[in-house]
């Protein structure tokens, strides 16, 4: 019956769920042996397989154009008719697999997720998860729908990330406060949002019998390895360990800028007063020297990126009604991945496609694994893969060895990428802290007034070294702007925990380039075949919450900070 499934998502998208059911119906009723294992889990994942592609490409359509109502009405009839009724399928799937005892070879992980995901499965949240993501789309179209006059024009809100680099002060503040008044204009929209948000949440969590929603989202996240308390000593660690880092950077920019205090709009300007950098002109230019970068690095990876560039799986330019931020998915049908961003022309795009391209090249190296099962990765780990590209491809950013800038332009780019790795910490840590507040707090929590309060307090502890004052309301608002709050709920701690990761292999990488990439890789091509902490040893990392691991972490950042501030002209 499987040869007649379509070879592609594509045909795939097209049909209705009583097409798709009688596959359900086949699995189902098949003898399930020793000798029928292989083939079942096959033609599970085959199918399975084309209904995660055909949702990845509905939803990548509806955020290339956010304003488009056919794409949208696509993507969300897909969730509404097809995606409740296979998870459904899918449940029954997982049970006959489960109640044969049966195992195959790499499957302790995936069974042993498959157990969890059993247990938390209730049938009245299938709705309810739908509803989530509806509500989600709705969001990306609120902040995809976000300009502004500059100068005349009409300009989404990340374009004017080229004028916070102007050495006009007056200039960026302007542009700052333009941004803010119109983020502020969809206070109460989002607001309202919100308050549906926490009401699927709380009834996700009641239905599950859990006793709130953190805990809910901690089965289904798969967090196995770590607690929230690990989380909240993580908080703590990043309070001793970083943030008296983060403000010496941070008054060592004041002081070069010859400002009274940081204001929020002084934090991308070059502190010494050079030009902001301009790593290419259009987007031609940037995936060129991106994939000269990927291929320096091991020809493998160049070969994966240009495997991209050449079937349109790049949508990487900035413009009008595009859903902001930026993602790496998969099509797991094609066992391909797809990067869409914002670029407008900063040093932030070539880190952005570099992080995005560490997630299309754990794609391809996990091509290898049989079920799709295999392919359910530890988000903690995922994030190594990003940011650790990000770093290993550091070297290779001087235009000498195929990236984009002088000798010196490259030490200043690595050097604010340091520095904003250090400032991300604190930042992370108000993001994560918001959220264990808030769903423990569930009825506070529902009132965004108390979320504005909340936040403020949060960033007054781990932020202290912007100066916000007569920015009350921009301020306690910003816990609106984090698209991940309300779209991917607890999933912001993974960065802070696998920037200490991708560090400590960028660490190795200085002294054994070649042998770190080859772990790291391989680490990659294991896939969810292995445990949180095994996959970061693998790679050369360990999984660490505590200050005494972090203190080494960022002791050695600020000794490279030195140096490299030396390279850049800067001591």
């Amino acid at each position: 019956m499987f040869t007649s499934l379509p070879p592609a998502a594509i045909e795939f998208m097209e049909w209705d769920w009583p097409q798709i059911e009688p596959y359900i119906h086949d699995l189902q009723s098949r003898a399930l042996n020793d000798a029928s294992l292989e083939e079942w889990l096959a033609d599970w994942s085959r199918l399975s397989n084309l209904v995660h592609e055909a949702q990845q490409r509905l939803y990548v359509a509806s955020t290339l154009d956010t304003a488009n109502p056919e794409t949208r009405r696509r993507y969300e009839s897909f969730l509404e008719h097809i995606l409740p009724a296979f998870q459904a399928g899918d449940q029954r799937l997982k049970l006959k697999l489960l109640a044969s005892g049966l195992q195959p070879k790499n499957f302790a992980i995936p069974f042993r997720n498959l157990q969890s995901e059993v247990e938390l499965y209730r049938e009245e949240n299938l709705q309810l998860l739908t509803e989530e993501l509806m509500l989600a789309t709705q969001y990306d179209a609120l902040t995809g729908a976000q300009t502004v006059t500059w100068e005349g024009e009409e300009v989404t809100l990340p374009q004017l990330q080229t004028v916070y680099q102007s050495q006009d002060r007056a200039q960026r503040e302007r542009a700052w406060r333009l941004a803010a008044e119109r983020q502020l204009a969809d206070r109460e929209r989002i607001n309202r949002l919100w308050g549906r948000f926490m009401e699927v949440r709380r009834r996700l969590a009641d239905n599950a019998r859990l006793l709130d929603y953190r805990a809910y989202r901690w089965r289904q996240l798969l967090r196995f390895d770590y607690t929230p308390g690990d989380c909240e000593r993580f908080h703590q660690a990043i309070y001793e360990a970083v943030l008296p880092a983060a403000r010496q950077v941070c008054e060592q920019r004041r002081r070069r800028l010859g400002v009274a205090s940081l204001r929020p709009w002084d934090l991308d300007v070059d502190p010494l007063g050079s030009p902001p950098l301009r790593p290419f002109h259009d987007i031609t230019e940037l995936v060129e020297r991106t994939s000269a970068i990927f291929h320096r690095l091991h020809p493998q990876l160049g070969n994966y990126f240009d495997i991209m560039r050449l079937e349109g799986l790049l949508d990487l330019d900035n413009r009008q009604g595009k859903a902001p931020g930026g993602y790496c998915t998969e099509f797991r049908v094609a066992r391909r991945p797809f990067i869409f961003m914002n670029a407008v022309g900063v040093h932030e795009d070539v880190q952005t496609l570099l992080h995005e391209g560490g997630h299309a090249c754990h794609v391809f190296e996990t091509v290898h694994l049989p079920y799709h099962q295999q392919l359910h990765i530890p988000l903690e780990f995922m994030e190594v893969a990003s940011l650790g590209m990000e770093f290993l491809a550091s070297p290779h950013l001087e235009a000498a060895r195929g990236g984009f800038y002088s000798r010196q332009e490259a030490a200043r780019a690595h050097l604010e990428h340091l520095e904003h790795s250090l400032i991300f910490w604190p930042y992370m840590a108000v993001v994560d802290a918001f959220q264990h507040w808030v769903y423990q707090n569930h009825t506070q929590a529902s009132d965004p007034q108390r979320c504005d309060a909340q936040w403020a307090s949060l960033w007054e502890r781990y932020m202290p070294i912007e100066d916000w004052s007569g920015l009350d309301e921009e301020l306690r608002t910003g816990w609106q702007r984090k698209l991940h709050i309300h779209q991917v709920p607890f999933y912001y701690v993974e960065y802070g925990l696998a920037l200490v990761g991708a560090l400590q292999i960028w660490r190795k990488a200085l002294h054994d380039p070649q042998g770190t990439l080859a772990a790291y890789r391989n680490a990659l091509a294991l896939g969810g075949t292995a445990s949180l902490p095994q996959l970061y040893s693998a790679a050369g990392a360990r999984l660490a919450f505590d200050t005494a691991a972090l203190r080494q972490v960022v002791d050695w950042m600020m000794q490279e900070i030195a140096e490299l501030q030396v390279v850049a002209g800067m001591s």
